[in-house]
């Protein structure tokens, strides 16, 4: 299990143990409390980083530096043309330190570093996808039932200061989505990024100044939710909230943001359903399945993690999805040959191995795994077995409550109207899969989920130019796709009297 991979020197000032700063306002600064906390490698334990915690009167400087930005600096007045210009830039400096981010994020967040890797054409992708929309936004003329002569129209106009809180799952992707669509559409950004995760943000944000964003368009704060994450939330001088996180956390942004009625998108969690026909090819969607509740080790918001297999095949599925289980490499991210990496914390164990007896309790079998890895290297880190459970039934709380970890529910279904009414009985809609043959079953069933995402016969692909976002408690509003930048535009209508 040990590491593959030497520490590149870009990345070794956020990985010695001392203290990166913050950036706002184009400078890199302390907490005005000179407060730090620790930024851990879960797959050993080690200490990564002590970083700033930020509060009140941090998010307060960042909130005015952004502020000033937007409304008084180059930023205000700068054509899409060289928006686009310094986007552009953005992006070939991600491409080429992409390896180096892979390193950084799989050092902080666990995930392996072929995961890490794998997100080059995404991370890249996006930032060119939301490059070339600054050039591309446009109002419309329309017409009118006014007597006399009136020309109408609208224009569409930055929100403003926007506040952006970004989970710790897949750190640098999560942070150009945020960024990439606000600083497209003309806002200016204040980034709070999860505190289990915050390197490849700090990073990011000086790749950005260093292809010429002025100061204080983007700034990124450090610190813990109840602290930073809440100052932000509340903040008078923040136009709009888009957060990435747990449905808990989202209705407490909604509740202070309230106080100011700003604008806010969520993208929260989920419970996916994923469905399993019998004419399905199980070549496919035996480890397909497997992989859309393991990915990450289980740590994605649209994971399929209640499996629903038609009743004939359900036994040799079973069987089959456990032996592929069992067969996946669990180890240090850095290793090249591991599959799933470790939890990113010891709280995240913690809220996860409490789940292999919460379904035990209820009645669930446990197919594999459903335990703590603790021999050898894996004692030090955060590493649990990819476990499936059976003999579950879809109001456990296994299949209910997203445990955000390598856990999948399987349940067995008897005919089609069943499967629907089950995978649609959650209060989330984030994403569903479908495995079948039969077309007409297929769009059948497309139609009948109410997810924001439903994949056929694949699981968790994504795309800059498709929207991704969720229904019901997994959140408002859309990431990617031309969608995206709606969020950050306002509509002004615009009455000329022409005589």
């Amino acid at each position: 299990m040990s590491s593959d991979l030497s520490i590149p020197s870009s990345i070794r000032r956020f990985v010695t143990g001392e203290s990166p700063a913050m950036l706002i306002d184009g400078a890199h600064v302390p907490a005005v409390s000179g407060e730090t906390f620790e930024t851990l490698n879960p797959a050993t334990g080690e200490l990564l980083a002590h970083l700033p915690a930020a509060d009140t009167p941090d998010v307060d400087r960042a909130v005015a530096a952004a502020r000033r930005a937007f409304e008084d600096g180059p930023w205000a007045t700068m054509k899409p043309f060289d928006r686009q210009r310094i986007m552009m830039r953005f992006a070939d400096l991600v491409e080429a330190n992409h390896e180096d981010l892979a390193i950084l994020d799989t050092l902080d967040m666990g995930a392996p570093i072929q995961r890490m890797r794998g997100n080059l054409r995404r991370a890249v992708g996006m930032a060119r996808f939301y490059a070339g929309l600054t050039t591309a936004l446009r109002g419309e003329t329309i017409a009118n039932s006014i007597p006399g002569d009136f020309q109408t129209q609208t224009l569409r106009e930055p929100v403003g200061v926007v506040g952006a809180i970004i989970p710790w799952n897949n750190p640098h992707i999560a942070f150009i989505w945020k960024v990439g669509a606000a600083i497209a559409a003309g806002c200016t950004v204040v980034l709070k990024p999860a505190e289990e995760a915050s390197l490849s943000a700090l990073w990011l944000g000086e790749m950005l100044l260093e292809a010429g964003l002025p100061n204080g368009v983007v700034n990124v704060v450090t610190g813990f939710g109840e602290t930073a994450g809440a100052a932000l939330s509340a903040h008078p001088g923040v136009d709009k909230i888009a957060f990435t996180g747990s449905t808990a956390t989202g209705q407490a942004i909604v509740r202070a943001a309230s106080s100011t009625l700003k604008r806010v998108t969520l993208e929260l969690g989920g419970k996916s359903p994923n469905i399993v026909f019998k004419d399905a090819d199980l070549d496919l969607a035996v480890p397909g399945a497997a992989m859309a509740a393991f990915i990450n080790s289980g740590q994605v918001c649209s994971a399929g993690t209640r499996l629903f297999v038609e009743r004939d095949i359900y036994d040799d599925f079973v069987s089959a999805m456990s032996a592929y289980s069992q067969s996946l490499t669990v180890g240090n991210g850095l290793d090249a040959t591991t599959q799933l990496g470790p939890l990113v914390s010891q709280t995240q164990l913690e809220r996860v191995t409490s789940y292999f007896a919460i379904g035990r309790a209820e009645g669930a079998a446990v197919s594999s795994g459903g335990e703590r890895l603790v021999e050898g290297d894996f004692a030090s880190g955060y590493y649990v077995a990819p476990t499936i459970f059976t003999d579950v039934h879809n109001e456990m709380r296994v299949a209910t409550e997203e445990i955000f970890g390598p856990v999948v529910s399987v349940m067995a279904f008897d005919d089609y109207e069943s499967v629907v009414r089950l995978a649609n009985a959650s209060p989330f809609g984030l994403g569903g899969g479908v495995w079948t043959n039969d077309l007409n079953k297929a769009n059948r069933t497309v139609k009948a989920l109410r997810t924001g995402t439903v994949w056929v016969n694949c699981y968790g692909q994504m795309d800059p130019a498709v929207p991704f976002g969720g229904y019901r408690m997994s959140g408002y509003g859309r990431e990617g796709g031309v969608q995206h930048l709606d969020e950050f535009l306002e509509t002004k209508a615009v009455w000329i009297q022409t005589h």
